[in-house]
Formats: structure tokens, sequence, C-alpha cells
């Protein structure tokens, strides 16, 4: 008896120690309830291979980009890294005003900190360095995009929003540059995959609002597009004293006091630049001052230029998209109209609002069926005629100009006497000291607005081009005041020939800028310089 007990203990406990097989539920319910089994967890889940191929496009997108835009991607980012690592450079007004923030050209600082530490830091690699890491994170953010629609829908409108972001004409145009408009695009889809778009979250909630918190600190003008989004958050959520307590608080007041430190240690002393930027650009509206446009240029200029021949699928996709994401077109819709009410408007300040429209772009494109393949096909040709026009040869003229004094730079070891330039140009329109690495005298015409309430204000740039002869006649009375080089449009150049002549300038270089030349902004870009440097050689 005994040993037949002893022999039914042993099987069991030898059918106990098998793995015991559960059978795999196939229910529709049961997936999307467990959406994170099969897709991944986290921010880009198991996107490897996606990853590698949207960084190294955006690594092409980056090298095909040799244009400039504006004038920002230089002047309030770049050079402003090289004067934090290298101790010279050009500070524009807003910088004296303190109404930038330093925390996003601290980025590249750090880079430029670390070539010149390997002692590596080239001219080349200071001007590709950042613009390679700007295309790295916008890379993360169009996996990130295609993470997001996968999770709300299914994979095959995420790969059609991906395909729709990757195909955008002006997301190839801006993505890779170093304007905070990029930052704060490439941030918005990292706040819309953390942003709970259903029921009450209080717990998951701190990451997307320290991301909108970075986004706020990198550009105080992001808050904009987020409102609406953070105020739909508070009002579904049922504890709301917890959210706005434990969450919304303590994480802005972390984000604002990092910026408060960093803006403390580089200016020298305590300075709110959020509140500053604010007051300017929106309650003084002193940005007018750099160009105003009618109240309605962003619905029937802006929004329709960087959309390009996305748009008749965005509206498309906007009558197909779920209740439930509806939220995020009332966001773009939002920061449409609430940046209609500031005078001064450019293309750039809508940009972060394209990620989201991709969205319903994807919505679109999945739902076609006899038109998709024509349709795939026109978005792809299109937006590439605009991608390789706008990024290769459209203003191109001012960074050519660049590498011409590069050479320079690298010829005054052998000189007796080093080079000097004054651009007579639109005050900055061309890089600086970022793109020359080297301290030679270099001049522009300057503009900064008047703060001081003075009704007859002119800046320099405008009493420049009002009486050219005249003023330079004036400003270079003394011969031995004369730069050896003046860089200028060739709309210039008849105006000011009997100066040329008189004083020995030759051209020396021309560079293509543009077939679509206006006002004080010609075809092309000319280098002149003085006959006496030359015969002193």
């Amino acid at each position: 008896m005994d040993k037949l007990r002893n022999s039914v203990f042993r099987a069991r406990r030898s059918v106990a120690s098998e793995p015991v097989g559960l059978r795999k539920r196939k229910s529709t319910l049961y997936a999307k309830a467990c959406p994170n089994m099969e897709q991944g967890a986290g921010l880009l889940g198991q996107n490897t291979y996606l990853i590698m191929f949207s960084v190294a496009l955006r690594s092409v997108n980056c090298f095909l980009v040799q244009t400039s835009f504006v004038p920002d991607e230089y002047w309030q980012s770049l050079e402003v890294a090289h004067s934090m690592v290298f101790k010279y450079g050009y500070l524009t007004w807003e910088w004296k005003e303190q109404l930038r923030g330093y925390t996003y050209p601290l980025i590249f600082a750090c880079f430029y900190k670390f070539l010149q530490i390997l002692k590596k830091d080239t001219v080349q690699l200071l001007i590709w360095v950042p613009r390679l890491v700007q295309s790295f994170l916008a890379g993360l953010a169009d996996v990130t995009l295609y993470s997001i629609v996968k999770k709300q829908a299914n994979a095959e409108i995420a790969k059609w929003a991906y395909f729709s972001q990757l195909c955008s004409w002006f997301t190839w145009y801006c993505s890779t540059r170093t304007i905070t408009n990029s930052m704060e695009a490439v941030l918005t889809s990292f706040i819309l995959f953390y942003y709970p778009l259903q029921g009450p979250k209080t717990g998951s909630s701190s990451k997307y609002v320290a991301v909108t918190a970075l986004a706020f600190v990198v550009r105080p003008t992001a808050v904009i597009l987020w409102l609406p989004l953070l105020f739909s958050h508070f009002w579904r959520e049922a504890k709301k004293l917890d959210l706005l307590l434990h969450r919304f608080l303590p994480v802005g007041c972390l984000a604002f006091g990092i910026s408060l430190i960093v803006d403390r240690i580089f200016y020298g002393e305590w300075v709110i630049v959020q509140w500053n930027f604010l007051r300017f650009n929106v309650i003084q509206n002193m940005g007018s001052f750099y160009g105003s446009h009618s109240w309605y240029w962003y619905f029937t200029q802006g929004f329709p230029v960087i959309m390009g021949t996305h748009l008749p699928f965005f509206f498309h996709g906007c009558l197909l998209a779920p209740k439930k994401i509806r939220i995020f077109l009332m966001a773009v819709l939002w920061t449409l109209i609430a940046y209609s009410f500031l005078s001064h408007k450019e293309f750039r300040f809508i940009y972060p609002t394209l990620p989201i429209c991709m969205v319903f772009c994807g919505y679109s494109l999945a739902n076609l069926k006899t038109w998709k393949r024509p349709a795939v096909s026109f978005l792809f040709l299109s937006n590439m005629c605009l991608v390789l026009y706008t990024g290769l040869i459209h203003q191109r003229g001012t960074l050519d100009v660049m590498q011409y004094i590069q050479k320079l730079c690298k010829g005054t070891l052998l000189e007796k006497d080093e080079p000097s330039l004054f651009f007579l140009m639109p005050c900055h329109s061309t890089p600086f000291y970022s793109y020359v690495h080297c301290p030679i005298k270099m001049h522009f015409l300057e503009c900064p607005p008047d703060l001081s309430g003075n009704t007859t204000y002119v800046d320099e740039a405008d009493l420049f081009f009002k009486e050219p002869l005249t003023w330079l006649n004036t400003r270079f009375a003394a011969q031995a005041s004369l730069p050896t080089h003046l860089v200028f449009y060739n709309v210039l150049e008849k105006n000011i020939e009997p100066f040329l002549r008189t004083k020995n300038y030759v051209k020396v270089a021309t560079f293509f800028h543009t077939h679509v030349p206006e006002n004080r902004i010609g075809s092309h870009i000319h280098v002149f310089e003085r006959k006496q440097k030359i015969q002193n050689l």
C-alpha cells in the first residue's frame, strides 16, 4: 500500500513539474486590451530597424539640405553656442535684452566643447555635428509618430502616417535645421506619445507634462499648441487637485528651475527669459518690427504652403479620424487662430503642428482603395521636387559665400594683414563666426528694433539701403577704415559702383542664390576685394 502511494505521489510530482501550455487567445478584444504585448512597451517600442532606417534617412536629409531658411538657425543657436565655448562670436540684440534662453544652444555647446577637448574643432565639424544631432532627434520623432498611430489605431494607418511624415517637403526642409521650431516639432511627437487621450490617467501623465515643460523652455510660444490639450486632460481628470499639485506643478517647477539656473550661469544674473520672450512677442507684439501680415495669412498661405500636396489628404483624414483624436485637430485649429492674432507671421511658427497633421493624412491614405497607388505616387513625386529644389538650389548663396570666407581665414597665416569683411546685405543674411571659426574682423548692417519709443527711429540697415552711396562715403571716409572685402547682393552693384571704382574694389567671386529675387535680395551674391590687397601679395 505504501509503495502504491509513493508511486502515485511521484507521478503527480512529475506531471506538476512539466510546463503547462496555455492556449493562445485569438480574440480581437483581448488583443486590443493588451496592445503592448505585440507592439512593445516604451516610447519607441521594438522598432529597432525602423529607428535605424529613420535616423539614416534623416542623416541623408541633413546633407541634402544645403540652403538657408531663416537667420535664427544660425544666430540663435550655433552662433550663441560658438560664443559660449570659444569666447568669440556675435550675440544679437535679443540676447542683450535677455529674450532668449541658453538651454537650446547649450545642447550644441556641449558638442562644441567635446570637439574642442579632442582638438577636432574644425569648421566643417562645427557646422555639421549640430545638424546631425538634430537629424538624429528628427529620426526618433518619425518613429515615435509611427508608434503613436499604431498604438491608437493599427499598423496600416501607422504605416501611411509614417510615409506622410517622411515625404512632407516642409518637414524635410526644416527638420534637420538648428532652429528652436525644429526641436519643438520633435518634442511634439514625443508629447503626443505620452498624452492620455481617454480616461483619467494621473499616474502616467508625468512624462508628457515633462516634455511639454521642456518644449516651453526651448521656445515659450510652444504653450500655444499645448494649452487645449492640457485643459482637456485637466477637465477629464477625476482627481484634478492631485493632477495639479502632484504632476503639473512639480514637473513645471523643476523644468523652470533648471532653465533659470542655466540662464543665471550664462547671463550672470537671475532672469526669466520665458516671460521676457512672451512679453515682447505676444503682449507687446514687437515682432511686427520685422514685418506683419493680414490676420488670415496662416489660413490662406501659411498652413496651405507648409502642408503642400498633403492638404487634401489632411482634410479627408479629418472626416475619417475617430472621435478620440479630434482633440488633436482642435489643437491645430487653435494654434492657427492664436498665431493669427500676432502681426508678425512666419511659416516656421506653425511647423510643430505638422506631425499632428500627418496622423490625419495616415487615416486618409489607409482608407483609399482604387486611388491609393496614384495618390501615393502623386504625394511622393510632388514633394520630392520641392525637397530637391528647396534643399539644394533655392537660397544657397549665403552658405556658399561662407565657404569662400573660410578660405580667406585659412590664408591669414600667410598674410601680413588679416582680411576684414563687411556684409552690405539685409541684417543677418548669412551665418557668422560659427561658419568661419576664425576671429577675423567681420561687420554687417544691424537692425535692432527701437525699445525706447522713438517714433523717428531708423535702423542701420534701412539707413544704408535708403542712400547706399552716401552711407558708404560717410562710413568709410578714412582710407584706413576700408574693409578688404565687401559682400552684397547683385541688385546693389549699380547703386554703389562709383564707390567700388574709386576705392579700387574688384569682383573676385560670384555665387548663385535664388531664382526669385525680391527687393533687397538679389539672384547672386558678389564678393569684392580691394586691389591694394592684391598688389601687396
